[in-house]
């Protein structure tokens, strides 16, 4: 998302530029840029559901069961007329999605081109009908929804304290509906309000007979402005988020203020140059006094010959709302200034930024007093949105931002199954890219985003508990403005804050870093350790520093942190093995279209949204590109139909992807409003993976994911790689297909397969259709691809099925370890802990696999005895065996 003050400023000035009468004309820097290949492209069909009001992006998706859609109008500028000049959540009355794969279901929305069309939300599949709006009076009157208050019911506005952000009320993001009926036609909407003190409202809302909702502002709360939220130290910039797989609102604080680093710059870097001139990010100002006023002084500073010159730390206008946080948290305000801002110490209460950059699960959601905890152990960034998988142990996340990143958590146990919450445990990771073509160095020219995907390998960066975690920040609980000025200058408690004071802190902690939090060289010897001894080989008091500095500790290893605005990530609910999960890259440049790095591609300013799929661990190791943005540098025509600055991703039921826009005000459009689009994926026909004993057979389904044209016939052929491994030999067939016919090479490398549904039995928007199931042998231990060719697939019309093929593999073997049993799979995970063949897993497994750990049956069965998926065979999965036995 983009901060409400500065888009605020950006939707100022483009209506100056543009003129009231012809705000109809996009606007925008030149961006220079090569003529990227594929941009803009669609791997599948992309439709305009909906247009916003001008000034306003599109955020918080959310589908009902019966298909109805809401979402957020974040802050529209102000003179449109009413409804859309204020912010507000609605729904789009009389539309319901059909779940059945196609856009058929809706009819698209045209280009707003004129201002009446730019000043409303428009769609052709319902009115957009508001619900809520911010500032709204709220709970009886006692608060404003989407308004923070301090704990003796004060509003927190600029109005009211100096220091305090503004845009309050103004940006609703994330919303998540919690039913508690069983209909699903009652229930509380949650929603994210994106500011600082950060908030999140529970409204309840109804649907009557005729499908209509309303809600109930009266009975509705702002649930940050009670105790329980207090005790965690509240939120911050709450952004996306997710309805977690036990029914519970979690929200994203996408908190900005959290860099210690600007841009690519690096620990190490600091202590190699002596100084973090040019260097440091805005979070090692937050605890000054008058944390955003640290951008004027640096520019002074380099003027009057302190350092050698200036720059604007990353993340320094997200400090705006520091203070605010103290006000909510109980901090003296009886002698503020009416004037402003100062640089008066908070001496008493202050917020301790490793509170903020996580995520917030509302538990007892229809609770009178809902209760929020903290997932600690995730990491802290500036976390845009979560999405945690149908195991309810493996999270993927994306941290909003330039230089920032994607990452991966999984717990040991499913998330949902601590009675105590504080004793959720896990390891973190972050990402590595590591195919030659995503970087220029390897090639005469940049490859385009478009056409090249990412291979990703994850570094695991740490594993605690949640109250580890929890025990460490709380550390930093006392610590003050006062202390950055006691630490790093001549000053105590009393004395008077001169210039030079604040001067001389200011120089010390450019020079040395802020020594009231984790140190420079705390990261940089965590960082040698880790290189050393790994993960688990660090000293106790450096555990923190992954958990805590998440951003700095990936980056010191090298990590792959360059992706720009990363803003959406989603799988279906319930997600599986085989599924689909998408990954939204608002801007493709920066970091990822520069000279260094693990990416050094064509820039797309555009952005690119990326598609991975689970693997049988939930684990994703390549993101394949399927949509991508246009150039800005190409004429509106190219990009009024793009997608433009991709937002948050919405994954429905049925595999079509809600796409939501952040790029108002841009250039490339012959207009300036964001839109909401669906992604129409192509029909993916899946030869799915198994593992099969020496000397055994099994069967692999041929799927197709979703035909919402229906299904007439297809000609398909199946090959083996290396039938020396496993071979085909049989096909056989679904009762629902009334013409088969099927034919077998002689060595069982490839089967050829034809299949006509001449009953009609596979109707329009069938889903996940079987096409035949291949039974295979394995004739010897090891791996081998098993590839799918489509010669021909028609609709239900006779029309041409545009397709993708998934490719599975087979695990042949592995080879006998012990005696004449072959091991198995009891559990078909793709793994053999059943190693001495007796059918279960017991300790001689473990002994089995101490023994023979050497041998070539087990060194040439990576993938069946990998049961730590390091990609090798180590002590360490002897290890892993042992606490599944145990």
């Amino acid at each position: 998302m983009v901060d409400f003050t500065r888009r605020q400023v950006l939707s100022q000035s483009v209506a100056a530029a543009l003129g009231a009468s012809v705000i109809g004309v996009a606007s925008g820097e030149e961006v220079e840029e090569s003529d990227t290949d594929g941009a803009p492209s669609v791997k599948g069909s992309l439709k305009r559901f909906s247009t916003t009001a001008f000034g306003a992006e599109v955020t918080g998706p959310f589908v009902f069961e019966d298909g109805s859609l809401l979402y957020s109008l974040q802050h529209p500028e102000g003179e449109n007329p009413e409804p859309f000049g204020r912010a507000a959540v609605g729904y789009f009355s009389g539309f319901q999605f059909t779940f059945d794969g196609s856009n058929d279901d809706f009819q698209e929305v045209s280009v707003p081109d004129t201002e009446e069309k730019q000043r409303q939300v428009r769609s052709t599949a319902g009115d957009y009908e508001i619900l809520v709006q911010g500032r709204e009076p709220i709970n009886g009157g006692e608060e404003r929804l989407g308004v923070v208050q301090t704990p003796d019911g004060t509003d927190i506005t600029p109005d009211n304290f100096p220091g305090a952000k503004g845009g309050v009320g103004a940006g609703p993001d994330c919303n998540q509906f919690v039913p508690t009926d069983e209909d699903g036609t009652e229930g509380y909407l949650f929603t994210n309000w994106e500011n600082v003190p950060g908030n999140i409202s529970r409204v309840p809302l109804s649907q009557d007979e005729n499908g209509e909702w309303s809600a109930d502002p009266d009975a509705a709360m702002n649930v940050v402005n009670t105790e329980a939220f207090r005790e965690l130290g509240g939120t911050r910039t709450n952004c996306y988020g997710d309805l977690s797989p036990w029914n519970t609102m979690i929200s994203a604080e996408e908190n900005y203020a959290h860099a210690r680093l600007h841009l690519r710059a690096t620990v190490g870097d600091i202590i190699e140059s002596g100084t973090g001139e040019g260097l440091l990010g805005g979070c090692q100002f937050w605890n000054r006094p008058n944390p955003p006023g640290i951008v004027d002084a640096i520019n002074t500073y380099a003027e009057d010959g302190d350092i050698s010159e200036a720059w604007t730390p990353q993340g320094a206008w997200s400090q705006v709302g520091n203070e605010g946080l103290a006000y909510y948290l109980g901090a003296e305000t009886s002698d503020l200034s009416d004037s402003g801002n100062t640089t008066r110490p908070i001496a008493d209460v202050y917020p301790n930024p490793y509170r903020f950059g996580y995520f917030v699960d509302i538990r007892q959601p229809a609770a009178e007093m809902p209760q929020p905890i903290k997932y600690w152990v995730m990491g802290r960034a500036a976390w845009e949105a979560p999405d945690i998988q149908g195991d309810r142990k493996t999270v993927y996340m994306c941290s909003d931002g330039d230089s920032k990143g994607i990452y991966k958590f999984v717990a040991d146990e499913a998330i949902d199954s601590y009675d105590d919450t504080d004793d959720i445990a896990g390891t973190l990771y972050a990402p590595k890219i590591t195919n030659d073509a995503a970087s220029a160095a390897e090639s005469d020219s940049r490859n385009s985003p478009a056409q090249t995907p990412l291979e990703v390998e994850w570094l695991e960066l740490g594993h605690a508990t949640n109250s580890e975690v929890r025990s460490w920040i709380a550390e930093y609980d006392g610590v003050t403005q006062a202390d950055y000025l006691s630490t790093h200058a001549d000053w105590a408690e009393g004395d008077e804050v001169t210039d030079e004071v604040l001067k001389q802190a200011d120089l010390s902690v450019i020079e040395n870093g802020n020594r009231n939090y984790i140190t420079n060289e705390e990261i940089v010897e965590w960082a040698e350790q880790y290189e050393a001894n790994g993960p688990d080989g660090v000293d106790e008091e450096l555990r923190r520093v992954p958990f805590l500095e998440t951003r700095a500790a990936a980056k010191e290893i090298g990590a792959s942190i360059e992706f720009n605005k990363a803003e959406g990530v989603d799988t279906v609910d319930n997600s599986q093995p085989g599924d689909f999960i998408y990954f939204g890259i608002s801007e493709f440049n920066d970091a990822l279209a520069d000279d260094s790095g693990d990416i050094q591609m064509d820039r797309v300013d555009g952005g690119v949204v990326y598609r991975g799929v689970l693997e049988s661990d939930y684990n994703v190791s390549t993101l394949e590109p399927v949509i991508t943005g246009p150039d800005f540098t190409d004429s509106p025509e190219d990009a009024n139909d793009a997608l433009r600055n991709i937002d948050n991703v919405y994954t429905m039921r049925d595999g079509r992807v809600l796409c939501c826009e952040d790029g108002f005000g841009g250039p490339a459009r012959s207009y300036p409003n964001d839109g909401l689009y669906v992604y129409q994926p192509n029909v993916v026909v899946s030869a799915n993976s198994a593992a099969v004993g020496s000397g055994s057979t099994g069967t692999v389904p041929l799927t197709a994911s979703s035909l919402p044209a229906g299904f007439s016939g297809a000609r398909l052929t199946v090959t083996v790689s290396n039938p020396d491994i496993a071979s085909i030999t049989g096909v056989s067939f679904p009762d629902s297909l009334g013409l088969t016919e099927s034919s077998i090479s002689d060595d069982g490398s490839s089967a050829t397969i034809r299949v006509a549904d001449v009953d009609t039995n596979v109707q329009s928007g069938a889903m996940d259709v079987s096409l035949a199931t291949l039974d295979v042998r394995a004739n010897g231990g090891g791996t081998t691809d098993l590839t799918v060719s489509i010669e021909q697939m028609d609709d239900e019309n006779g029309n041409g099925i545009e397709a993708e093929v998934r490719n599975g593999i087979i695990v042949g073997g592995p080879q006998t370890v012990v005696g004449d049993a072959a091991p198995t799979d009891p559990d078909g995970d793709g793994h053999f802990e059943d190693l001495n063949g007796n059918g279960r897993l017991d300790y001689e497994d473990v002994q089995v696999l101490f023994s023979n750990m050497d041998s070539d049956s087990v060194q040439l069965n990576t993938g069946a005895y990998d049961f730590n998926e390091n990609g090798k065979i180590d002590f360490a999965d002897v290890t892993a065996l042992y606490e599944e036995v145990n």
